[in-house]
C-alpha cells in the first residue's frame, strides 16, 4: 500500500523541502527513517505567538508525552525516527498550546511494518501503476527531501538497477519488458551513521485492449442424453469479446428450418421454440446467449440436428447439438417386486425423514460439518473466505446498512465462527490502484458476499458485481451470495446477467429477529459459506 499522501511543506530557514504527512493512518518499514509533521505553523512563527508544541502518543487509552531518546528526536514541527521500531505503532497527536487552552492540532496511526528477510521489499508496503505500452513515464523515487549527502540506488525485481541513482526513472518508450517491482533506496546520514527510506512500485506494463470482434460460440458439438416425453432446453451462448457489433443475431435451426417464437406460441400446446435473443455485458466482454426449449421430446427429434449459429459482419460460428435416448433397462420381477415390498414398509418411514430433511436441511449440514470438521478451504489457495460488497458513499440512507456491513457481519462471521472477511474500508490501505485492489481481492476469496439493498449500485460497487458475475458464470471460481439487507420489489437496477446464476442464493436480514447469533439468518449464511472447522475457543451455535 502507498506510503503516505502528502502536501508541499516549506521549512523556515532551510533550503531544502519536507513533505509532512497528512493521511490519518500511515505504514512504514522498520529500521527505516521516518517523520511525523504538521504544515500549519512553522517553529519561529509558534514563538512569536507564544505558543509551545507538544507530541503526545496514547498508551492504554492515555495520552502520554513523547520522550525524546537519542532514536526519537523533536526538532521544530517534526518528530523523527531514527530509524522506526516495531514499538513506535500507535496512535500519535501534536497539540498547541498557550497556557491556557490546549489545542490538538492533528492525529495520526502509525503502523510499523515487519521488513520481510527474504527479499528487499514488503508486499503491504508497495505501489501498484499500470500504464499502456509505448508512452512515456517516469517512477519517482520518494517524497522525502534529498539533500547533497544523501544517495539513490534503484533496483528492479531486487537487483540494482543498471547503477541508477537518479531520483526518478524516465522511460521515453514503455515496453512489455519494463513491468516489474521497483525499489528506490535512499541512504541518509545523521551523526555519523547512515540510515535508509525505500519505496517500492509495482510497474505493470500493457497493451490497450483492442475493439475488436472475437466470435467464439461456448462449448463444441455434443449429444444430449433425454428421454421420450421429457421435456429438454437447450442453451447456446456466443462470445463477441470486447466490443458488441449491432449486426450481432444468434439462432437456432432445426434440420435447417426455423422454430417459432415461444412467446408466440400457447404454454400448453407440445411444441419446439426459441425463447427471446438476450445480449449481457459480463467484466469487461460481451456475450449473446438464446434457448431452445423442447416442451415434449418426440422420436424424430432423436433424428434431428439441432443447429446455433452466431453471426455478424466479421463471420459465423456454428455449433451442433443432437439428441440420443438415455440408456434404460428392465429391472428383473423379483427386484422389482422386492423394492415395491420395501417401499410400502418404508414409505411413512421416508416421508418422516423427508419432512425432517427438507425442514432441517440447514442444521443437519452444519451439524454434520461440526461434527466431522469438514474443510472446504484446506488447499485451495484462498486468503479469504468472503469478499463484502455493499452500498458506498450515500450518507443518510447508507449508515445502517454501513454499521451492518462494517461491523455487524464481521463480529458474528469472524468471532463467532472463525470465517476471514476481506472488508475494502477496513482491509485495503487507501491510495493504490482501486480496481486492481478489488480484482486481487475477489481472486483471493472463496465468496463474493453482495449486500443489496435499493441504492447499491455505485460505481465500485457494480465494478466489484461485475467482476464476482464474471468469475462466477465465466471462469467458476467463485460462488456469490446476495444479503438482502432491505425488502426488494424487483431486481431490476441490478445487471441482467444476475439471472444467469444457477440459483439466486439470498439471504434475507430481519433486523432484530436476525440479529441473535443462533437466528436463522446465521444458520442460512453459513451453510452458503465454504465448510470451515470452527477454533476450540469459539461457541458452536446451530
Amino acid at each position: 500500500m502507498p506510503l503516505v499522501i502528502f502536501l508541499l511543506m516549506f521549512i523556515t530557514g532551510s533550503s531544502t523541502e519536507r513533505l509532512c504527512p497528512l493521511r490519518a493512518s500511515i505504514d512504514v518499514l522498520e529500521g527505516e527513517y521516518f517523520f511525523l509533521c504538521f504544515p500549519e505553523l512553522t517553529q519561529e512563527n509558534v514563538q512569536k505567538a507564544g505558543y509551545s508544541i507538544n507530541w503526545y502518543k496514547e498508551n492504554a487509552g492515555k495520552w502520554n508525552l513523547v520522550k525524546e531518546t537519542h532514536r526519537i528526536v523533536s526538532q521544530k514541527n517534526f518528530l523523527e525516527f531514527w530509524p522506526a521500531e516495531v514499538s513506535d505503532s500507535g496512535n500519535y497527536s501534536v497539540i498547541r498550546s498557550d497556557g491556557k487552552q490546549n489545542i490538538t492540532i492533528q492525529k495520526w496511526t502509525l503502523n510499523i511494518l515487519e521488513r520481510n528477510k527474504s527479499s528487499c521489499f514488503n508486499e503491504n508496503h508497495l505501489t501498484t501503476e499500470i500504464k499502456n505500452a509505448g508512452s512515456g513515464y517516469s517512477l519517482k523515487c520518494s517524497d522525502l527531501s534529498i539533500n547533497e549527502n544523501d544517495s539513490i540506488t534503484w533496483y528492479k525485481d531486487c537487483k540494482n538497477y543498471h547503477n541508477k541513482t537518479e531520483q526518478e526513472l524516465d522511460f521515453k518508450t514503455l515496453t512489455f519488458q519494463h513491468s516489474g517491482i521497483y525499489t528506490c533506496k535512499i541512504s541518509i546520514t545523521n551523526e555519523g551513521k547512515i540510515f535508509h527510506s525505500t519505496s517500492t512500485i509495482h510497474l505493470v506494463v500493457k497493451e490497450d485492449v483492442p475493439e475488436v470482434v472475437t466470435l467464439e460460440i461456448l462449448g463444441l458439438d455434443e449429444e444430449v442424453e433425454t428421454q421420450i416425453g421429457k421435456e429438454e432446453i437447450l442453451n447456446c451462448t456466443g462470445s463477441l469479446g470486447y466490443y458488441m457489433p449491432e449486426d450481432a443475431s444468434l439462432y437456432w435451426s432445426i434440420n435447417q428450418t426455423f422454430p417459432k417464437k415461444c412467446s408466440r406460441i400457447p404454454e400448453n400446446e407440445p411444441s419446439t421454440c426459441e425463447e427471446e435473443f438476450k445480449k449481457l455485458h459480463i467484466g469487461n466482454k460481451f456475450y449473446v446467449t438464446r434457448l431452445l426449449r423442447i416442451k415434449k421430446v418426440a422420436e424424430e427429434d432423436m433424428h434431428h440436428n439441432f443447429t446455433c449459429m452466431l453471426q455478424t459482419n466479421e463471420g459465423t460460428r456454428i455449433k451442433t447439438v443432437k439428441l440420443k435416448k438415455g440408456n434404460t433397462q428392465d429391472l428383473p420381477v423379483h427386484i422389482f417386486t422386492t423394492g415395491m415390498v420395501l417401499a410400502v414398509m418404508f414409505i411413512c418411514l421416508a416421508v418422516v425423514m423427508v419432512v425432517i430433511c427438507v425442514t432441517f436441511r440447514v442444521d443437519l449440514v452444519l451439524f454434520y460439518r461440526n461434527i466431522c470438521r469438514k474443510d472446504d478451504t484446506a488447499g485451495d489457495g484462498k486468503e479469504y473466505d468472503a469478499f463484502v460488497s455493499h452500498l458506498k458513499d450515500c450518507v443518510s440512507p447508507s449508515e445502517e446498512e454501513r454499521e451492518f456491513a462494517l461491523n455487524i457481519l464481521p463480529k458474528i462471521l469472524e468471532e463467532n465462527f472463525g470465517y476471514k472477511l476481506c472488508i475494502f474500508e477496513r482491509d485495503v490501505s487507501p491510495g493504490g490502484a482501486v480496481v486492481d485492489d478489488i480484482h486481487s481481492f475477489i481472486d483471493k476469496s472463496r465468496r463474493l458476499i453482495i449486500i443489496l439493498s435499493q441504492n447499491y449500485i455505485s460505481d465500485r460497487a457494480i465494478y466489484e458485481l461485475e467482476s464476482g458475475l464474471h468469475k462466477a458464470l465465466v471462469e467458476r471460481k467463485i460462488k456469490i451470495i446476495l444479503i438482502e439487507y432491505m425488502p426488494i420489489n424487483g431486481y431490476n437496477f441490478l445487471p441482467e446477467s444476475l439471472s444467469l446464476l444457477p440459483s439466486q442464493r439470498v439471504v434475507r436480514w430481519k433486523k432484530d429477529k436476525s440479529l441473535p447469533v443462533n437466528s436463522r439468518f446465521w444458520k442460512n449464511l453459513r451453510y452458503l459459506m465454504p465448510a470451515k472447522p470452527t477454533n476450540s475457543n469459539t461457541k458452536w451455535v446451530i
